[in-house]
């Protein structure tokens, strides 16, 4: 058995301050010279990256949809610490899951972790009624653990003096913090969420601003306590795929502002396999290296980009060049956008590296968002047939302007995909759609790139393999 202290925060809903309080506990537990690690429920990179700078260390996404249950609690025994506070970062509503029956839910992974819960209640315009939602919360599933309530948007003494009194008569446990209405937010949003801290212009003032919301106004003892009484984890003898041996070769990846959607896992993955990792910027590079032997292309924000994307014409040329010439490589909804012909972003077209026959835009509003499920039908290079794919999609992009339906490898059973019930456009070696996945749901990916990458090397003489 493990001790492995932890909490899980959840909320009533989107929205209802999660990330403001998760981060401002980690801050203030870090101050306090406890050690911490940052976990995130579901599919998201743009909060764990909020969290990895708030814990100073890598975070990892836990999600019984994507890795079934063994995975979770074997990534979070892995990732997690025996020796301060882990903090798991639910999303959406506490019970808001896959079904009507709350199926994956923030609610069944607290279950499956036997972490214990703190419920962030947003307290805008009521009192004795948040009594009533955190009652509700308790009675729906009593095998729940509710420990503590954060209260968010409190307006004055008085006010939350009234919240707390309501809720710790009525349901019997405590209000171990207040936040007040915000003045300011020192997270900003935009289309996709929040900004992220890679775009963040004022990344040096975000602690302080934090720490005016949170210190003082939540217990800090009172989180340790809570977490240090959850019940010690028995160990899972977790099975990790063999992968082939990727020693001598150099796989390289996109990470800058435009580009920074990746699990830490799938680069490690990689790295576990023995290639080298190399990351390059699609806005500062003017080429790729000549001996890469496969290219992953992440998601992220390349329209808040396009711009700067759009001119760097000799990075593209060398992008589009690459893809002729047989290179693999695995792109994923940004990485999408990049290699369409062009990109059409507040209303303004911009040329991007034209290796997919296909004209992307941006809209207002989500083109594909939630829980996908692929099955591989085509012949590709990364997947075998009949692989099935569970993964996300969160985009805001649509194809367009593709004169006749594109070439793609899988079969959409679940999500959106690129369109038409298909997902993963397909030109040469290159495979590139709008489904993002989890090498530690999808032990597949990262085998079929090292072997995309063998193949490649062996065929072009880059490495000795």
């Amino acid at each position: 058995m493990r001790a492995m202290p932890r909490l899980l925060i959840a909320g009533l809903s989107g929205g209802s301050g999660k990330t403001v309080v998760s981060i401002g506990a980690l801050l203030l537990l870090r101050r306090a010279g406890v050690e911490v690690r940052a976990f995130k429920k579901g599919p998201d990179y743009i909060d764990p990256a909020w969290l990895a700078w708030a814990s100073a260390s890598p975070v990892r996404n836990l999600d019984t949809f994507l890795m079934g249950p063994e995975r979770v609690c074997a990534s979070f025994l892995r990732h997690g610490t025996s020796e301060g506070v882990n903090l798991i970062e639910g999303n959406r509503g506490l019970f808001d899951g896959f079904d009507a029956a709350g199926t994956h839910s923030s609610a069944v992974l607290a279950e499956t972790l036997s972490a214990p819960v703190v419920l962030v209640v947003d307290a805008t315009k009521m009192t004795r009624t948040a009594a009533a939602l955190v009652l509700g919360c308790q009675k729906l599933d009593p095998r729940l653990s509710l420990r503590g309530v954060v209260l968010n948007n409190v307006n004055g003494r008085r006010h939350e003096k009234v919240l707390s009194e309501a809720i710790e008569s009525s349901c019997g446990i405590p209000v171990i913090g207040a936040l007040p209405r915000a003045t300011f937010n020192p997270l900003p949003e935009r289309h996709l969420g929040l900004v992220p801290p890679e775009e963040h212009g004022a990344i040096d003032h975000v602690e302080e601003g934090l720490l005016r919301i949170v210190k003082g106004r939540m217990d800090v003892d009172r989180l340790i306590e809570i977490a240090y009484s959850a019940f010690p984890l028995e160990p899972y003898a977790e099975e990790r795929p063999l992968l082939p041996n990727a020693r001598g070769l150099k796989i390289g990846y996109l990470k800058d502002s435009a580009f920074s959607f990746y699990y830490p896992e799938n680069l490690e993955e990689l790295e576990r396999a023995g290639a080298e990792v190399v990351p390059l910027s699609a806005m500062r590079s003017s080429a790729l290296p000549d001996d890469l032997c496969a290219l992953y292309i992440g998601g992220g924000f390349p329209e808040t980009h396009a711009r700067e994307l759009a001119a760097n014409k000799s990075f593209l040329a060398s992008l589009r060049r690459a893809c002729e010439n047989g290179l693999p490589v695995y792109a994923e909804c940004g990485g999408l956008m990049l290699l369409a012909r062009s990109m059409i972003w507040k209303g303004t077209r911009y040329p991007m590296a034209d290796v997919l026959s296909i004209d992307v835009e941006v809209f207002s509003t989500p083109q594909g968002h939630g829980y996908s499920e692929l099955r591989v039908d085509t012949r590709n290079p990364f997947f075998p047939l009949k692989t099935v794919l569970r993964g996300h999609e969160f985009h805001y992009s649509r194809i367009m302007g593709a004169a006749e339906p594109p070439h793609t490898a899988c079969a959409v059973v679940r999500g959106a995909g690129c369109s038409d019930g298909r997902d993963c456009l397909l030109v040469g070696n290159v495979m590139a759609g709008y489904t993002h996945l989890h090498a530690g749901a999808t032990p597949e990916w990262g085998k079929g790139m090292v072997l995309a990458a063998h193949e490649f090397a062996l065929r072009t003489r880059a490495v000795k393999v």
